[in-house]
């Protein structure tokens, strides 16, 4: 039966395709006309930058004026971006050796923290030494000092194992040309900047300064930032706490971030106080641009992917 239904159904199309003129042989099909090849670059089609952009541009290493591509940005650009971000997440995944410390000279201080996940999900357990820790403070460190330096690695130990040694020593040295004694060189492992506080408090120091790994930008995984507090003690705040940031080689060199802090911590002393309180008018001179309240030069900002042309 199907066999029957079949060959049914095949003459019947064959009748409808000679009513229909389907069973003539088909024209041959007219020749293909000749088509260019594609331009070389299609997009970005010419642009023409606003003059705000040009003008905001020489101001900020943000990405502005930069044109599109149809809806989207040109593929040189979303390449860097992806490069940039990278770097970014590379420095918040790298960890602080766990012999670093010792091998630089540093008395090693630990937080709570108990691996490098926790510390980026509980920013309180990075604020307080371990028990361990404070013994080890109280029994090796010096107390009753004017200063008291604390090298952490922050959310960048790429920063704290890079030019953090650096840092320290130049604060070091231009506290002491200021006069100022300075505590027993330290480190401490999965720190955040409240951290100071405690550690100031159980050597005595006067001023704590806490010089840590910032939290990358783009492209930017190597930055130190720098927190200062007069009279250290647990329960400061942010408004007690002066900072420098952008610390690194293509911002604010080591050298010269170090001369600054240490005018700072010298006038915290002087006048007894420090953060929003702190009298910085009579620093002018020797802080210069950091004080002034002026537009400072933006960062250069380095090309991390080149796209050929």
């Amino acid at each position: 039966m199907n066999e029957l239904h079949t060959s049914r159904t095949r003459e019947l199309v064959a009748v409808l395709r000679r009513e229909l003129g389907g069973a003539a042989p088909l024209p041959p099909p007219p020749p293909v006309p000749e088509i260019p090849l594609p331009p070389a670059r299609i997009w970005p089609t010419e642009s023409h930058r606003s003059s705000y952009a040009e003008r905001t541009a020489g101001h900020t290493t943000a990405l502005l004026g930069v044109g599109h591509c149809g809806t989207r940005y040109h593929t040189d650009l979303v390449l860097q971006f992806q490069a940039e971000l990278a770097v970014a997440h590379g420095a918040v995944a790298t960890e602080l050796e766990a012999d670093w410390a010792e091998k630089n000279g540093l008395l090693p201080l630990h937080t709570r923290v108990s691996s490098h996940r926790e510390f980026l999900l509980r920013p309180d357990l990075g604020r307080r030494l371990n028990d361990a820790s404070v013994e080890r403070l109280r029994a090796e460190a010096r107390k009753g000092v004017d200063v008291q330096p604390i090298l952490a690695d922050g959310l960048s130990a790429v920063a704290c194992m890079g030019a953090g040694m650096e840092l320290l020593g130049h604060f070091t040295r231009a506290c002491e040309a200021r006069g100022l004694s300075v505590g027993t060189p330290m480190c401490a492992h999965h720190a955040r900047v409240w951290l100071e506080d405690e550690i100031g408090e159980i050597v005595g120091a006067k001023v704590a300064a806490i010089l840590l790994g910032e939290r990358p930008g783009l492209g930017t995984g190597d930055g130190l930032s720098a927190y200062l507090v007069y009279h250290p003690k647990v329960g400061n705040t942010d408004g007690n706490r002066n900072m420098m940031s952008n610390i690194h080689a293509r911002g604010i060199h080591p050298n010269e971030a170090a001369n600054k802090l240490a005018v700072l911590a010298r006038a915290m002393i002087q006048q007894q106080t420090s953060g929003v309180s702190l009298d910085l008018r009579p620093l002018l001179a020797e802080l210069g641009d950091a004080v002034s309240g002026k537009p400072q030069a933006p960062q250069a900002r380095v090309r991390l992917v080149e796209v050929p042309r």
